[in-house]
């Protein structure tokens, strides 16, 4: 069977005494940190509201979205019966255990409310901190990849398969880890970095994250072909996984978003 080694990479990047820093922590704080200066970038690019100022309010709101949303799905979608079993449980974040749809969810009714208060529309405020998610994505799933979790499914005849230290078969697998990095992270960055600038784009608040949405969900299905499944979960209904289950409607939710009708002329 053919095989690359796993990098042997050491999931702490830094440890002082008790202390220790990982990288999965890393991949969080340099997503937040650089999705938010993209923000920035961006909106001092075209001036009225949403502007800078709207975004420096807004990170702390999207940490907590982001964690809050990312923890309660996980408990929901993925692990419902155990967390009922030990509910404590559930708040121990440090186990491990996020769910990207659940973040979505809570950064959603994050930029919802904050909008509501600061009298903003909840679409071109979407806009730009979608055009900056992918950011996030990439180092969530190379950290994902250095932790040796959610590998793929068997591929022995793959020349770039890895045999994952957690793996109890240690049989080569698909890195899908580093796929989704590529579709999610650096496909989606790309395109979106492309409309956003774009005037005709611009003038369709919500055209954007619709975009995102529809990029996100298409590239989480076929992700998911070469990624193993959740042990606790399997294959669902139609031999589908619980990542493609959930990005339906994130697809369909994204095409509404995106076609839209304009409500502002374009801008010359």
């Amino acid at each position: 069977m053919l095989a690359i080694p796993f990098p042997a990479i050491d999931p702490v990047a830094v440890s002082v005494g008790p202390i220790a820093v990982r990288w999965y922590a890393l991949a969080y704080l340099a997503g937040f940190i650089l999705g938010w200066r993209y923000c920035l970038s961006l909106a001092r690019a075209n001036p009225g509201r949403p502007a800078p100022d709207d975004y420096d309010e807004f990170l702390t709101w999207a940490v907590l979205g982001v964690i809050l949303g990312g923890r309660l799905g996980y408990v929901l979608f993925y692990n419902l019966p155990y967390y009922l079993q030990d509910p404590l449980e559930a708040l121990a974040v440090w186990h491990g255990g996020m769910s990207f749809h659940g973040g979505t969810l809570g950064v959603v009714a994050a930029i919802l409310l904050f909008c509501w208060r600061r009298g903003l529309s909840p679409f071109a405020f979407a806009d730009l901190v979608c055009a900056a998610a992918p950011i996030g994505l990439f180092f969530g799933r190379i950290a994902n990849f250095i932790n040796g979790e959610l590998y793929g499914r068997p591929a022995p005849d793959v020349d770039w398969a890895v045999v994952f230290p957690r793996d109890p078969l240690q049989v080569p697998r698909h890195p899908s880890q580093l796929y989704e990095a590529a579709l999610e992270g650096v496909l989606l960055f790309v395109i979106l970095a492309v409309v956003v600038r774009s005037p005709a784009v611009r003038a369709r608040p919500g055209m954007t994250a619709g975009l995102f949405f529809i990029g996100y969900g298409l590239s989480r299905i076929v992700a998911e072909f070469f990624r193993e499944p959740d042990p606790q979960l399997g294959f669902l209904w139609g031999g589908a996984t619980m990542g493609q289950l959930l990005s339906i409607p994130m697809v369909l939710v994204g095409l509404w978003m995106a076609l839209r009708r304009p409500r502002r002329p374009v801008p010359a």
